[in-house]
């Protein structure tokens, strides 16, 4: 969601009848999404990369995400 959007009342409807366990297994897939679509953006940007280098560079973006 973008910053300037807001929750719509059914979305807020479809994630409060979520059990905990549900709300976690969609944070999870998004996280592992998230991580999958940077490594995309960062071997478009550094095609000589080799997979290590490009694991290394996520990790090291999400690690310093909020820095």
């Amino acid at each position: 969601m973008l910053a300037d959007e807001q929750t719509s009342p059914e979305q807020i409807a479809v994630l409060r009848g979520m059990t905990g366990d549900r709300r976690l297994k969609v944070a999870e897939r998004l996280y592992w999404s998230a991580r999958k679509l940077k490594a995309a953006g960062v071997r478009s940007q550094h095609p000589d990369w080799s997979e290590q280098q490009v694991r290394a560079e996520v990790n090291r973006l999400f690690l310093h995400a909020r820095e």
